[in-house]
């Protein structure tokens, strides 16, 4: 009996061990699918002011883009409906000025709100940082601010 629980003891130990060792977990990508592949890629691309990035399947139901060091955004169309989440669940983009990119959203005639939901307005967070909320053309919600981290 001794032997078997001395050797069954520094088994689970090691065992432990490298779970511990295990890298934290990064993100890779955050994927949104979509109604009208063309249209979600030309808002993302001209409104958000992301690049696209090489997708691997090429078969023109996709398309990637850079969203930060070594993290991607994934359209893939084929929704059959606009999705409905809740504000509380939204991608956030940092930008330079905030005053500045709801020109942009202006130009493109998109809607834009406070936290609270009052139009062509503008949250001011306690630590300063400006914030905007809107949707992308599937009705997933987006927030803009000017966070400098």
């Amino acid at each position: 009996m001794r032997t078997i629980a001395l050797f069954l003891i520094p088994g689970f130990m090691a065992t432990g061990a490298s779970l511990q060792a295990q890298p934290k977990a990064v993100i890779n990508h955050i994927a949104h699918h979509v109604i009208d592949l063309k249209t979600s890629t030309n808002f993302y691309q001209q409104v958000i002011g992301l690049d696209t990035i090489p997708e691997p399947f090429h078969d023109g139901k996709h398309t990637w883009f850079s969203i930060g060091p070594k993290a991607h955004l994934h359209l893939i169309e084929g929704a059959a409906a606009k999705a409905s989440p809740d504000k509380h669940n939204h991608l956030c983009f940092s930008v330079a000025s905030v005053p500045a990119f709801i020109k942009t959203l202006e130009q493109n005639k998109i809607a834009y709100e406070n936290w609270a939901g009052e139009k062509g307005t503008v949250t001011k967070r306690v630590d300063g940082v400006q914030q905007i909320y809107f949707q992308d053309p599937d009705g997933y919600w987006l927030e803009i601010n000017d966070a400098k981290e």
